[in-house]
C-alpha cells in the first residue's frame, strides 16, 4: 500500500497592501514586448514615421478647434499661452523621451508606473489615457464636421443640417461627420500600422501647408493695435488658456505608444517626441499670432472654424477659403487616425497584463493589427462622438493628461533613484530639478481648470477605480504569478 504524498501547502494570500503596490520590473517589460499570448507587434517604423505620428496627434486640435475658444479667455496673450502650455509639455516630453528609451513597450505611460510606482497607479494613468485619447477622438471628430460644412460651403455652396452634423442637445440628432471621419480611420488602422503611417504622413504635409498658407494671408491684415494690450484678463487670463491650450499638446506622446513598432525605439523614440514638439509649438504659436493681429480678440467670442473665418475677414477669397478648410478636414482628419491608434496600443498593453480583457491583445497574423481591438475602439469612439454632446470632456481630457503627465515625470525621479545602472539613450538634462518642475507644473494647470471638470473627472476615476477592484486586480498576471511579480525595486 503506497502513501500518498501530503499536499504541498496552499499559498499565502498575497496582501491587499502588496497588491496594490507590485511592479513590473523593467526586463520584463521588454521582454513582453517581443512576445505575448495574442502575438505581438511588428517594428517597422523609422524616426520620419514616429515624428508624423507625434505631429499628426498632436497639429490640428488646438489650432483648427480650440482657438476659438481660448482667445476668449486669455486675449491677445492666447500666443504666450501657447509658450506656457509648450514648456508644461516640453518638461514632460524630456522625461518622456528618456523613459521611451529605456522602455520600449506599446503602454507608454502606463508602462512607465507599472515599472516604478506599481500596478494601482499604473492602472490609473492607464485610465487617465483612455479618457486622454478616446474622449479627445471624439471631440475632435465634432470639430471636424465644422471644417466639412466650411468645405463644403465653399465649394458647393451647400452644408449638412444642424440635424446631421450635431449631436443631440446641440441642435441636432445624430453626428454623422463624426460618425464617417471615425470609421474611416478604423479602416485605415485595420490595413496595417505600415500604412497607416503613410496615410498620416501626407495628410501631416497637407496641414502643414494648409497652416503656412493661413498665414501668408492673415499677416497681409495683420494690425499691431490688436496686440495691445497684451494682457486684457491677466496673468489670469494667460494661465487660464494655457490650461485651455494644452488640449493642443495632447498627442506628442503618441509616438511612445509605437514602442513595439518602432525600429529602433531606444535612437528614435526620443528623437520623435522631442522634434516633433518642437515643430508643433513653433506653428501653434506662428499662426495663433497671426490670427490675433488680424482679428481683435473681442470678436473670436462664439467663433466656429476660427481660422477660415480670418481669412475670409482678410480677403483671402472662397478659394483660399476652401484650400483652409481642406486642410482642416485632412488636420483633424490625422488627428483622429493617429491618437485612435493610440488608444488601441494603450489598450493592448493593458490587456497584456490581464488588467482588461483579453480580446484587445490579439493580433491579426496576416497584418499585425490588434484587429478586435481596433473594431471595438473604432466603433465606441464612433457613437460616442455622433451622439454625445462632450462640452466639459474635453477639458476633462486635459486634466487626465496632466496627471498621467505628472505620473511620468515622477517615474523618472523614482527610476534615476532604484534603477540607476540601467542604460538611458538620452537623459532628462538638469535631473532632478526638470521633472520636478515638470510634475508642479502640470499640478498648476490642473488646478486652473473649473469646478465642472474636476468633478467629470473625479467621476471617471471612481468608475475606474470600481472596475480595476472588479476585474483588473484579480486578472493581473502579476496576481497569477506573486511569487515573482511582486517585486519591489528598493
Amino acid at each position: 500500500m503506497t502513501s500518498t504524498p501530503p499536499a504541498a501547502p496552499a499559498a499565502p494570500p498575497v496582501p491587499l497592501r502588496t497588491q496594490l503596490t507590485r511592479r513590473k520590473p523593467v526586463e520584463r517589460l521588454v521582454a513582453d514586448a517581443g512576445a505575448g499570448d495574442g502575438g505581438r507587434l511588428r517594428r517597422t517604423l523609422g524616426v520620419g514615421h514616429l515624428t508624423m505620428i507625434s505631429i499628426g496627434a498632436t497639429l490640428g486640435t488646438g489650432i483648427f478647434v480650440v482657438l476659438g475658444e481660448a482667445v476668449p479667455v486669455a486675449g491677445p496673450a492666447v500666443v504666450v499661452s501657447f509658450v506656457l502650455a509648450g514648456v508644461i509639455a516640453l518638461l514632460s516630453a524630456l522625461s518622456y523621451a528618456e523613459l521611451a528609451g529605456m522602455i520600449p513597450a506599446a503602454g507608454s505611460s502606463y508602462s512607465y508606473s507599472y515599472a516604478t510606482l506599481g500596478e494601482l497607479a499604473a492602472w490609473v494613468c492607464g485610465w487617465c489615457l483612455i479618457l486622454e485619447y478616446g474622449v479627445s477622438v471624439a471631440a475632435v471628430a465634432v470639430g471636424w464636421g465644422q471644417y466639412v460644412n466650411e468645405l463644403l460651403d465653399a465649394v458647393l455652396g451647400v452644408t449638412i443640417p444642424d440635424a446631421w452634423s450635431q449631436p443631440p442637445g446641440d441642435g441636432g440628432h445624430f453626428n454623422l461627420p463624426a460618425l464617417v471621419v471615425v470609421v474611416l480611420a478604423t479602416l485605415v488602422l485595420l490595413r496595417g500600422v505600415t500604412e497607416s503611417a503613410r496615410v498620416n504622413a501626407a495628410m501631416v504635409v497637407v496641414k502643414v501647408l494648409a497652416l503656412l498658407l493661413f498665414c501668408a494671408v492673415a499677416f497681409t491684415a495683420f494690425r499691431a493695435g490688436n496686440l495691445s494690450p497684451l494682457f486684457p484678463l491677466g496673468l489670469a487670463g494667460m494661465s487660464s488658456g494655457a490650461a485651455t491650450l494644452f488640449f493642443s499638446y495632447i498627442g506628442f506622446d503618441a509616438a511612445s505608444t509605437a514602442g513595439e513598432e518602432a525600429r529602433d525605439p531606444q535612437r528614435d523614440l526620443p528623437r520623435a517626441i522631442l522634434l516633433s514638439l518642437g515643430i508643433v509649438t513653433v506653428l501653434y504659436c506662428l499662426v495663433a499670432l497671426a490670427a490675433v493681429g488680424a482679428l481683435p480678440w473681442r470678436q473670436f467670442e462664439g467663433t466656429e472654424a476660427a481660422l477660415a473665418r480670418i481669412v475670409d475677414g482678410a480677403g483671402g477669397g472662397s478659394v483660399v477659403v476652401g484650400l483652409l478648410s481642406l486642410g482642416a478636414v485632412v488636420a483633424i482628419a490625422s488627428v483622429v487616425l493617429t491618437v485612435l491608434y493610440g488608444q488601441i496600443r494603450i489598450l493592448f498593453a493593458m490587456s497584456r497584463d490581464g488588467l482588461v480583457p483579453p480580446l484587445f491583445a490579439r493580433v491579426d497574423r496576416r497584418t499585425g493589427v490588434p484587429r478586435a481591438n481596433t473594431l471595438v475602439v473604432g466603433l465606441f469612439v464612433s457613437l460616442l462622438a455622433a451622439s454625445v454632446p462632450l462640452g466639459e470632456l474635453a477639458n476633462a481630457t486635459s486634466i487626465g493628461t496632466l496627471f498621467a503627465f505628472a505620473l511620468v515625470n515622477v517615474a523618472v525621479l523614482v527610476l534615476r533613484r532604484t534603477r540607476p545602472e540601467l542604460p538611458r539613450a538620452f537623459r532628462v538634462p538638469f535631473a532632478p530639478v526638470v521633472p520636478v518642475l515638470g510634475a508642479l507644473l502640470c499640478g498648476y494647470a490642473m488646478l486652473s481648470l473649473g469646478t465642472s471638470t474636476w468633478i467629470v473627472f473625479v467621476g471617471w476615476m471612481a468608475l475606474g477605480l470600481a472596475l480595476y477592484a472588479g476585474y483588473g486586480r484579480h486578472h493581473s498576471r502579476l496576481h497569477a504569478t506573486p511569487a515573482t511579480a511582486a517585486v519591489r525595486q528598493e
